[in-house]
């Protein structure tokens, strides 16, 4: 069953018989062999097959999303029992909102690998919704998140670091005002619905009063700085984010009352027991901030 899972998780992901056989060093005949008797405990049939391409029905996409859990707790529960070796080693799945893992992730991840060489970090970038879901369905061993996240009964949420937002404009932006009437004519450059960075950005409208006349929607953080730096609008980032733009003079905060807007970063995981790569990448954590 579990070399099923794989094949069938290879196959709905590549969308293709002979690349999922490609990529599991296997022949198409064995891989068609597996989906069918897959298909045969199930109980249903789990791929629509044409001669362009091979896609997920609705019972395909329940089974796949409970074959990424069952992977993802069959992993975890191997490297618990490896861990009684005391040895920090093998598969560390994290991710990370954009913020934190584009800006501050990376050099953590460094001193990780300079400390504990065994531990392989697997790092997924997506916005705070998104890592929240992964975490919850085990395909993440911890997400790393800005923004409000509501623990439940499955979720261990601890706030570890202070963040700061600020509203960001070109180097060349100019107004002789920063009150709300003036902030609401601009254009404003926003994160995407489900994103930290975004719903700090309309709790901040709100505090200030603001009502963005323009709003353009962007899923980049990076993207986002490029477009301000062009002159398109303004934009609500985190200082983390802004560093090296502001010290090099392409971006600048603009000054307003009641801002820099303070925000956490946040911590997400789901099960009790901790791996021992999981353990030490959390004290490097923790100890940096």
């Amino acid at each position: 069953m579990d070399h099923q899972l794989t094949v069938f998780i290879a196959v709905a992901e590549c969308r293709s018989f002979s690349q999922a056989a490609a990529q599991l060093h296997m022949t198409q005949s064995a891989v068609s062999q597996h989906i069918k008797n897959f298909e045969i405990q199930i109980g249903a049939t789990l791929l629509e097959r044409t001669n362009k391409y091979v896609r997920l029905n609705q019972a395909g996409k329940v089974v796949y999303q409970h074959a990424l859990e069952i992977t993802g707790l069959y992993g975890r529960m191997q490297r618990l029992v490896d861990d009684l070796t005391n040895h920090a080693a093998g598969p560390l799945k994290i991710g990370a909102s954009y913020t934190f893992g584009e800006y501050a992730l990376p050099p953590l991840i460094a001193r990780l690998h300079q400390l504990y060489p065994d531990i392989e970090p697997e790092v997924t970038i997506g916005n705070t919704a998104h890592i929240v879901e992964l975490v919850k369905s085990n395909q993440l061993d911890i997400g790393i998140v800005e923004g409000q996240v509501k623990a439940g009964r499955t979720l261990t949420i601890e706030a570890f670091a202070k963040d700061e937002m600020v509203i960001v404009g070109a180097h060349d932006f100019d107004v002789l005002t920063s009150d709300s009437d003036t902030l609401a004519r601009q254009l404003w450059v926003c994160r995407e619905p489900g994103s930290g960075t975004r719903e700090a950005a309309e709790v901040i409208f709100t505090q200030l009063g603001i009502a963005p006349a323009q709003m353009m929607t962007f899923s980049s953080t990076q993207a986002i700085k490029q477009a301000v730096e062009s002159g398109l609008g303004l934009t609500l980032l985190s200082t983390l984010a802004i560093q090296k733009e502001v010290e090099s003079g392409t971006l600048k905060v603009i000054r307003v009352d009641g801002l820099p807007y303070k925000r956490a970063f946040s911590t997400v995981i789901t099960s009790t027991f901790q791996t021992k790569a999981l353990q030490e990448f959390l004290k490097l954590l923790y100890e940096k901030n």
